[in-house]
């Protein structure tokens, strides 16, 4: 009995000392700022095509990799990154997608993919290129240094990551499959190449 009450009361002192504002804080801020945004977009549309679970896992490490060493390095590892440079080779990359996806005479060849390796190295480094110089990594940078809590943040970051990149493949796996392979072919192309447009352009 006199365990359990040692227990109890170390698990209340835990929590009492543990601050969930910057989780909360960070889970709001990049929960509301992607929702919608083209990371999702572009999740939904590889999910459309390609095993679910690899997806989900590619999306979510490369949100893992560039926001947490966001959060640990902070501002310095923004001097670093030549932006414009960036988002040059990130937006040719997503625009040379789009073609080759709209061109190729074998549709199944670029969406449907059910390697669930090259799915993963697929959706990493798109969504790794989307997010260098993203507003959410900016964002994870600030409020790691507003509240001095960088692992609280990236907690708060990476379950906002989480919750929408699962919502995105979902719609993915259960609506977009139902849509006829040629109107899906030319939806996706031309949602790959707006967003190569959008990132040259940083618009």
């Amino acid at each position: 009995m006199k365990k359990k009450d040692e227990k109890r009361e170390s698990g209340k002192l835990f929590m009492s000392n543990v601050d969930l504002i910057p989780l909360f804080a960070s889970f709001s801020v990049v929960f509301l700022a992607e929702l919608g945004d083209k990371t999702q977009i572009c999740t939904i549309i590889l999910s459309s095509r390609s095993s679910a679970f690899s997806i989900f896992l590619g999306a979510t490490s490369a949100f893992f990799i560039v926001n947490g060493l966001s959060v640990l390095l902070g501002r310095e590892l923004l001097n670093f990154l030549p932006q414009t440079i960036i988002s040059l080779a990130a937006g040719l990359i997503f625009i040379l997608f789009g073609l080759i996806s709209l061109l190729h005479k074998d549709r199944e060849t670029v969406f449907r993919n059910t390697n669930i390796k090259s799915s993963f190295i697929k959706t990493f480094l798109l969504i790794s290129l989307m997010e260098l110089g993203d507003k959410t990594q900016i964002a994870s940078i600030l409020l790691a240094a507003q509240f001095g809590d960088p692992l609280m943040v990236l907690a708060g970051v990476m379950l906002a990551f989480s919750v929408l990149t699962g919502i995105g493949v979902f719609l993915g796996c259960k609506i977009l499959r139902f849509i006829p392979e040629r109107y899906l072919k030319v939806g996706s192309s031309a949602v790959f190449i707006i967003l190569g447009i959008l990132l040259i352009f940083k618009l």
